[in-house]
């Protein structure tokens, strides 16, 4: 597994810094995701190869999933890799990681959380074989009542976790076989799409009209959205009818809005509170990021077309950051929880504080332009109060942002272009009874966090 050099520039960290970023160095950004998952997938295949943790069947199995996942990398790895670069593999992967450690699986429950786990990978390199286009036999097992094929789609089964299932595939065809029931029948259409005559197959919906196509995945059996069954038709199609609408909002928002949905993957549609992620909690959806799973957003459902296109400007901004740090290090700044930002009730570290304020700035760019950009009185003026509540949230903690000793001279860099962008947004100034009622919100906010932690300074 190849792994291809990144560099970022000054020029690009200070258009990153801004809220914008053209479209070499969002690719930039992608392909350093890319290079940190082929490490990690690589560092999980050794840890197959090598560990003791799982002897007999089971860790011959794993071993032969293994096999047949590098044999489909190695012999088309453009195809191959839709699958290992597919956002909710991230965080499956480094699960496995953490439980090949020795004495990893200890807690009650940890045995039975690993095996699932690992009993992934056949389904991972099943879906990745099967792009491949490689004709093999391999063995997989049912969780949660389906057989999930990442990507490609998931056939009901209602048989106990941990029954084995038989998948065997030729170029464009899958044929499962699973005890008490026929064998299903999967095809590859022209488009790409895995179907089925088989009323088992669920196929993974696929929300067309952006930069690439974007998955909605309610199928993938990982635990970050806790989801119990896959979304109800008449839920997908709200679904699509939103995104359909969150597009030309986006587009209203700016270009680097718009192109930031090149990042995007898929769209987890949330049933709880999510699991292991940065969670954004509105008024009324909430939506959050993974650092492991980048270009995945997951959302509960938004009441309007104009809250999940201000969620995925959100949470894009947490994704584009997450990936810049990965490659250049913006401070030294401990995990010690000592930043009031006036979007959380609680204290912040240094890290989180700087997501937040990277995350309202571009946030605060949307809603202006799309103020701007909008004809319905009640739609612009919504629009005017929420780019005034996020500018002057930004405005209130920037300058301890700025003043920060533990900025790089990387992080000098990206903030001094925050600062820059901030000052942009002043003009056009909102109707000015927005901007009173906004500066009121932030030192209400101020006001309650000292109440409740009286011995901290507002940093």
């Amino acid at each position: 597994m190849k792994t291809p050099p990144t560099t970022l520039t000054d020029h690009d960290i200070a258009a990153l810094g801004a809220t914008e970023g053209s479209d070499s160095t969002l690719a930039l950004l992608t392909a350093g995701q890319h290079t940190r998952r082929l490490l990690l997938l690589r560092v999980l295949l050794d840890a197959i190869d090598t560990a003791d943790a799982t002897p007999g069947p089971a860790a011959a199995l794993a071993r032969h999933h293994a096999d047949l996942l590098e044999n489909a990398e190695r012999a088309a790895p453009d195809a191959a890799r839709r699958v290992l670069f597919y956002s909710l593999t991230g965080p499956w992967a480094e699960r496995c990681v953490k439980w090949l450690q020795p004495g990893a699986a200890t807690a009650p429950g940890d045995g039975e959380s690993a095996a699932r786990d690992i009993a992934h990978l056949g389904s991972l390199a099943a879906s990745a074989a099967a792009h491949a286009d490689l004709s093999f036999t391999t063995g997989l097992t049912v969780h949660d009542g389906r057989v999930t094929l990442p990507t490609l789609g998931a056939l009901r089964c209602p048989a106990p976790d941990g029954t084995a299932v038989t998948l065997t595939a030729g170029t464009g065809h899958l044929l499962l076989h699973a005890p008490g029931g026929p064998t299903a029948e999967i095809i590859r259409d022209p488009t790409g799409a895995w179907y089925s005559d088989d009323p088992r197959w669920l196929v993974p919906h696929t929300l067309h009209g952006g930069p690439r196509p974007v998955l909605l995945d309610d199928l993938d059996p990982g635990r970050l959205a806790n989801r119990s069954g896959p979304l109800a038709p008449a839920e997908r199609a709200h679904w699509a009818a939103l995104w359909h609408d969150a597009l030309p909002l986006l587009g209203h928002g700016g270009d680097a809005r718009a192109a930031e949905l090149a990042l995007l993957d898929c769209i987890v549609p949330l049933s709880g509170p999510p699991t292991g992620v940065g969670v954004n909690v509105g008024s009324s959806h909430s939506s959050g990021t993974s650092p492991s799973a980048f270009g995945a957003v997951l959302a509960s459902t938004p009441p309007t077309a104009a809250d999940l296109a201000a969620g995925l400007a959100h949470e894009l901004q947490h994704a584009k950051l997450c990936a810049l740090t990965d490659l250049v290090r913006l401070h030294t700044a401990g995990d010690a929880p000592d930043y009031w930002a006036p979007w959380r009730p609680d204290p912040r570290p240094f890290n989180g504080f700087l997501h937040g304020v990277y995350a309202h700035l571009a946030l605060a760019g949307f809603w202006q332009r799309l103020a701007l950009a909008l004809d319905d009185p009640a739609a612009r003026d919504h629009a005017w109060a929420a780019h005034a509540r996020c500018h002057a949230q930004v405005d209130a903690v920037l300058p301890v942002l700025r003043g920060s000793r533990r900025l790089t001279d990387a992080g000098r860099v990206f903030v001094d272009a925050i600062a820059a962008r901030h000052e942009e947004l002043r003009d056009p100034a909102p109707p000015h009874g927005h901007r009173i009622r906004a500066t009121a919100y932030v030192e209400t906010a101020r006001t309650l966090w000292l109440r409740q932690h009286p011995r901290r300074t507002v940093t």
